[in-house]
């Protein structure tokens, strides 16, 4: 079993993956998507998204707790698509992650992420020009949802994405029309998985241990991809894989409280700072959804404008 941390655009930077990925549990972090359009992109852009790749550290392209990064690729130009693949490999990536799932309108008008979902031949020609590109021994991955409007291509799509040499795929289990509204339908997910011979990843609603367990049992998957669910309990990684004799619970509040200040010294560092106010704002959006006390902690600092006043009020909040 396997459990992957998704990339959440504006949320999972490469500072949230090192926190995370220090609590545990994760086998491989996936990064916020790189946009490509017509040309090649610069080394400084790809390790602006992915500073853990190799030239940018001394870790080797890992989180470092040392969980391997991935750097995913948005686009629909096949041979631009893999030139910007070859060049990232080349930087150190640990595989290359294909974002056929991005329900975002502004991505999609410029045919990215999920739009695409609509064409299998066109998700055929763009993995198999990325996976040409790349050594063979590379990992190519690709992440969909289980349609754009309907659910009538998801088998289709998938199978186009394995014909051209795809090593994995992700599914989360909605259509971008759906977006992120419950319920995740984990058994189209086995559906897919019936026409496939490669492993697929099963993502959606995974937000405690029972839904991990009740998500590989209806998607017949044993690896699992979580994103929201990681912002809403830290240590949901670790709690999946607990053992029975290694019973893992959910983090107290007091130590959230500490991973909120650590990620404020790391985030307010520099010029990363004119993102904080908005990023620590999001995370306790999530996290409010499991611990009462971040509700009450976001509804002091929602109106704040800089980082120092929320600062002020992470330092000065109660220990519970």
């Amino acid at each position: 079993m396997r459990v992957l941390l998704a990339p959440m655009e504006g949320v999972l930077d490469h500072l949230m993956r090192d926190l995370l990925t220090k609590i545990g549990g994760y086998d491989l972090c996936v990064t916020e998507f790189v946009r490509v359009v017509d040309q090649l992109i610069s080394d400084r852009a790809f390790l602006r998204s992915c500073p853990e790749l190799t030239s940018a550290n001394a870790y080797g392209c890992t989180t470092q707790s040392g969980t391997p990064v991935r750097v995913q690729l948005l686009g629909q130009n096949p041979s631009c698509m893999a030139d910007n693949a070859a060049k990232v490999i080349e930087l150190g990536s640990h595989g290359i992650d294909i974002n056929f799932g991005c329900p975002a309108k502004t991505v999609n008008r410029s045919r990215g992420g999920a739009v695409l979902l609509k064409d299998p031949d066109n998700l055929y020609q763009i993995v198999s020009a990325v996976k040409k590109a790349v050594p063979q021994d590379t990992i190519v991955s690709a992440k969909i949802r289980l349609g754009y409007e309907d659910k009538s291509l998801a088998i289709e799509n998938a199978q186009a994405i394995e014909a051209a040499g795809a090593n994995e795929l992700t599914v989360h289990a909605r259509t971008k029309l759906e977006g992120y509204k419950p319920p995740a339908h984990w058994q189209w997910i086995a559906k897919i998985t019936q026409h496939l011979t490669i492993p697929v990843i099963a993502n959606g609603d995974i937000f405690t241990l029972a839904d991990a367990q009740q998500c590989q049992k209806v998607s017949h998957c044993q690896d699992i991809m979580i994103g929201r669910g990681a912002l809403m309990l830290p240590n949901l990684a670790r709690v999946i894989k607990q053992s029975s004799q290694d019973k893992i619970h959910a983090m107290p509040w007091h130590e959230v409280q500490s991973l909120l200040l650590n990620y404020t010294e790391c985030e307010t560092y520099g010029d990363k700072s004119k993102y904080y106010p908005n990023r620590i704002k999001q995370w306790l959006k999530y996290l409010k959804l499991q611990y009462a006390e971040a509700e009450s902690l976001f509804q002091e600092v929602r109106t704040l404008k800089t980082a120092e006043s929320i600062i002020n009020k992470l330092q000065n909040s109660t220990v519970y």
